[in-house]
């Protein structure tokens, strides 16, 4: 099956990006494209698949779906969020939108550049959750508020936060990516604590900015994962480290993006929607695999444009 697709990235967390509007293929069928399009060894790679959904008489401009590199669907993706705001706004001559998520909405919006010929859009999600139930953690707590995590193989204190998707939040001095990843590989086994898996993050606080790494749910380390920003966002207000209502930098390896937070549990971020290039390939989606892709156009401007805007190291 031949599919058109963009390569674009939020804040360095990369994607094959589909218009599906038109494009009736089953859940099944869109994992097995997932994991042929997002494998990092295969001939695109990338953090996962998104995809463009047709809107609805609920008051959806359009949707968003997002399956992870091993063919899971994600609640939410905040980083291709953008992207795929970007290309319904393209589509379909919009410069606002509420759009369907798996589980939720949110609301979109185009923005001022955050540097010269960086595609920029805000989008506000939420209200965040805290409740251990809405996390996915079986614990007799109702919450998890800066507080160890009884039966998790760690000691640090963390926020559990649902964007909705799952989110262990820590904030600790300095990031150490052994630890992170030994504990990201625990609970991405499915464990009793969380069966169904969590994203964790650990966070710097630097002033009043954050610097975040994740291991992200069905992907593994990642230089970048909007809906992890976000949680950190919010479980940096929720923990009185900054004061709700603050407009902070928000770094990770992929780059930064702008987040605030208010007390009800809503996020805004505003971050680039970068647009790499525009491609046509090939795929099986029952056999998981893909040939070379056929490149049209390169956006290398765009490419340039963000590399100019981030630090080194995007920290």
């Amino acid at each position: 099956m031949r599919f058109a697709f963009l390569k674009c990235h939020g804040s360095g967390n990369d994607f094959p990006l589909i218009d599906a509007r038109a494009i009736d293929l089953t859940d099944a069928d869109w994992a097995g494209v997932a994991r042929a399009l997002a494998d990092r060894a295969g001939p695109v790679g990338g953090d996962g698949l998104l995809l463009l959904t047709a809107g609805d008489d609920a008051g959806h401009d359009f949707g968003m779906r997002m399956f992870n590199s091993d063919g899971s669907e994600a609640e939410t993706c905040l980083n291709g969020l953008r992207c795929v705001a970007r290309l319904g706004f393209e589509l379909l001559g919009l410069d606002t939108a509420r759009v369907r998520l798996k589980t939720s909405s949110a609301e979109v919006a185009r923005a001022e550049p955050l540097a010269p010929g960086v595609v920029t859009i805000r989008e506000t999600a939420g209200p965040a959750a805290t409740g251990s139930g809405a996390v996915g953690l079986r614990i007799a707590a109702e919450s998890v508020i800066d507080a160890a995590i009884p039966g998790l193989p760690s000691a640090r204190p963390f926020t559990a936060v649902a964007m909705p998707n799952p989110h262990l939040v820590s904030f600790v001095d300095a990031v150490d990516e052994a630890e992170l990843v030994a504990l990201g590989d625990w609970c991405e086994a499915g464990p009793d604590l969380i069966p169904a898996r969590a994203n964790v993050s650990f966070v710097e606080l630097r002033g009043q900015d954050l610097f975040v790494r994740t291991y992200e749910r069905g992907v593994g380390l990642t230089d970048s994962c909007g809906s992890a920003m976000a949680s950190a966002v919010y479980a940096a207000g929720r923990t009185g480290r900054v004061p709700f209502g603050t407009m902070m930098k928000v770094f990770n390896k992929g780059g930064l993006v702008m987040g605030s937070a208010d007390a009800a549990g809503m996020v805004t971020i505003l971050g680039n929607a970068t647009f790499l290039y525009d491609a046509g390939i090939e795929v099986d989606p029952a056999m998981a695999t893909a040939e070379t892709p056929l490149v049209h156009a390169r956006r290398e401007d765009e490419a340039a444009a963000w590399a100019a805007a981030i630090p080194e190291g995007g920290r």
